[in-house]
C-alpha cells in the first residue's frame, strides 16, 4: 500500500547511513520527528482528563496560571513517558505497519538522543510541577512516568494479554495530578474518576487492537485480540464499558454532582454501552475485518470520555442539585 507520508520514500543516505538532513526544511523536519516521539495525540487525550478535574476540585474556576502550569507539567511528563516508550518498543514498531515510520525505526533520530530527550523531559516535568504547582503533583507525575515506562512497557506489554488493563493505570494518573494541583491532596471524588479512566481503557484500546490484530501478532505482542476470539474480546469490552458507566454514576452522590453532569453521564454512557454491545453482537454473528466496526467504538470511546469530563468541568459552574 502506498503511503502519503514523505518519510516512507527511500531516504537519501548521509555518511553515517542515516537520512541526510541537510538543506531547506532540515530543522523543521528534525523538530517534527522529536515531537512525534512524544505522541501528541495521546497527550491531548490525557489533558482532557486533567483540567476538567481541576474545576471540580475547586468547585469553580481555578487560577488560569495554575491550569496552564499544570497542563505544561502534565504534558512534559506524558511526553517523557511516550518518548522512552518509543525507545524501548523500537523493535516492535519496526514489525508493525502503522508504526514502521517512527523516527527510531527509520533512524532519523539516534537512540541515544531519544533517551536523553525523554530523560530531560521527565526531569523537567517533575521540577516544573514541584516548583510551580506543588510537590505532591510532581511525585504523582514521576509515578505516572515510571508506571508507563517500567510497569507497562518493560514488564507487562510483552508478557500478558492483560497488559493494557493494569498498564492503563499510568493513563489514569492525570486525573490525580489535576486534583492534587488544586488541593495538594486527594479525595474519593478523584479516586472515582481514576476508576472511570481505569475501566474505560480496555474498551477504548481493545477495539483498536482488534483492527490492528495482525500488526500486534507479527510483533509478538500478546494483546487480548491476538490471543482470544472476537466474541471473547467483545464480551470483555461490554463488561468494562458497563463498569465505566457505573463508576461514572457513583460520582454523582459522592462529589456531589448536579443535573448537568448526570444528564451527560447517563446519555453518553448509554451510547457507550450500546456501541459495545453492538460490537459484541457483530462478533457473535461472525463478522470480521472492517465490517466488525471496532474502530467505530474506538472513536466513540474518545468522544465519550471527552463529553464526560466536559460535564465534570461544567457541572460545578452551572450546579443544579439533584433531589438525592
Amino acid at each position: 500500500m502506498t503511503s502519503l507520508d514523505p518519510r516512507s520514500a527511500p531516504p537519501v543516505q548521509g555518511h553515517e547511513g542515516r537520512p541526510d538532513r541537510r538543506g531547506a526544511g532540515a530543522v523543521g523536519a528534525v523538530v517534527k520527528d522529536y515531537v512525534s516521539l512524544t505522541k501528541p495525540r495521546i497527550i491531548e487525550l490525557l489533558l482532557v482528563t486533567t483540567f476538567p478535574v481541576m474545576f471540580l476540585a475547586e468547585r469553580g474556576v481555578p487560577s488560569v496560571w495554575l491550569i496552564v502550569a499544570t497542563l505544561i507539567g502534565g504534558s512534559l511528563a506524558a511526553a517523557s513517558a511516550n518518548t522512552l516508550n518509543c525507545v524501548l518498543d523500537r523493535d516492535i514498531d519496526a514489525q508493525m505497519q502503522r508504526t514502521a515510520n517512527r523516527p527510531l525505526v527509520t533512524g532519523t533520530i539516534p537512540v541515544r538522543n531519544a533517551v536523553v530527550f525523554g530523560a530531560v523531559l521527565g526531569v523537567a516535568s517533575v521540577l516544573w510541577l514541584g516548583l510551580v504547582v506543588n510537590w505532591f503533583s510532581a511525585w504523582l507525575a514521576l509515578g505516572a512516568i515510571l508506571l508507563y515506562v517500567v510497569f507497562y512497557t518493560m514488564v507487562l506489554k510483552r508478557r500478558t494479554s492483560q497488559n493494557i488493563v493494569w498498564g492503563g493505570v499510568a493513563g489514569c494518573m492525570p486525573v490525580l495530578i489535576g486534583w492534587s494541583a488544586v488541593t495538594n491532596s486527594l479525595s474519593w471524588s478523584a479516586v472515582i474518576l481514576f476508576l472511570v479512566v481505569f475501566f474505560w481503557t480496555p474498551p477504548h484500546y481493545w477495539p483498536l487492537s482488534m483492527r490492528f490484530r495482525e500488526d500486534y501478532a507479527n510483533a509478538g505482542v500478546p494483546m487480548l485480540p491476538v490471543v482470544a476470539e472476537d466474541t471473547a474480546v467483545g464480551r470483555q469490552v461490554v463488561l468494562y464499558a458497563w463498569a465505566t458507566v457505573l463508576a461514572s454514576l457513583v460520582l454523582i452522590p459522592v462529589a456531589p454532582m448536579g443535573w448537568v453532569y448526570a444528564v451527560v453521564a447517563v446519555v453518553s454512557g448509554a451510547l457507550f454501552v450500546v456501541e459495545s454491545h453492538r460490537l459484541h453482537s457483530r462478533a457473535k454473528a461472525g463478522v470480521t475485518g472492517k465490517r466488525l466496526g471496532a474502530m467505530r467504538l474506538f472513536h466513540y470511546s474518545i468522544s465519550y470520555l471527552t463529553l464526560l469530563f466536559l460535564g465534570v468541568a461544567v457541572d460545578p459552574l452551572l450546579y443544579y442539585p439533584l433531589p438525592l
